[in-house]
């Protein structure tokens, strides 16, 4: 009997074990939400230290050191989330982004490509694409953008990036015209205006990069250059 109370025991306690971590996880994510990174940081702590094997805690604190730009520290917590769970495609995205900050291009790429090969999502596509973007792999990055486009046709920064990478290859007229999706999608996007009014600007469409450029700097986004050049 006593033995039995003992297994009883144990078993309420692991349950609750769990269900504690869980919900220090969940005000991680709260906290998170809230750009309180400390805080929630200390709470997936928390959670990792009832459970060593909570993948998602790893990840989500990674992501948390991430935003506070100490990308060495989310790239251990991604690597040790993905260690637990290799499968976990979202950490290897998330790890890939990481290293694109601190400049490992290389790593960044395989990272994401991995996440690619395990789950298929427009955003994986989209963040690779921004990568080859830095590295001014134009044509890499126009195929990625394309392919989130295809996989989620209404993401307007897909257009916008897909804008800046043609412009990259001086096709300036693609480019316009997916600035002008993004815009149709998102009119709120002061940076887009912009980036359009470049793309005017280097087709001799001085009007229309003047008006693109006045409209960007009236939603407060410092157009003081493109302005000079094509207003006066």
């Amino acid at each position: 009997m006593k033995k039995l109370i003992l297994i009883s025991l144990l078993i309420i306690s692991q349950i609750s074990v769990g269900q504690t971590a869980q919900e220090f996880k969940l005000r991680g994510d709260f906290k998170g939400i809230l750009k309180l990174h400390y805080e929630a940081i200390s709470n997936y702590t928390k959670a990792i230290n009832i459970n060593p094997f909570y993948a998602k805690a790893y990840n989500n604190r990674g992501i948390v050191k991430s935003n506070i730009k100490d990308y060495k520290g989310a790239i251990a917590d991604f690597s040790k989330a993905i260690k637990i769970n290799p499968i976990f495609a979202e950490a290897y995205n998330n790890r890939g982004n990481s290293k694109s900050y601190i400049k490992d291009n290389k790593g960044a790429i395989a990272d994401v490509t991995k996440a690619i090969e395990i789950k298929q999502y427009y955003k994986f596509y989209y963040n690779r694409g921004n990568i080859k973007f830095n590295i001014k792999d134009f044509e890499g990055s126009v195929s990625d953008f394309t392919k989130a486009i295809e996989m989620n046709p209404i993401y307007s920064a897909s257009y916008n990036s897909r804008g800046n990478s043609k412009s990259g290859l001086k096709n300036f007229e693609g480019a316009v015209s997916d600035y002008t999706k993004a815009i149709e999608m998102a009119p709120g996007y002061d940076e887009y205006y912009y980036n359009r009014g470049i793309a005017k600007y280097y087709l001799n469409d001085i009007k229309g990069a003047c008006q693109d450029a006045r409209k960007a700097q009236s939603m407060l986004y410092d157009s003081s250059i493109l302005i000079k050049a094509a207003c006066n």
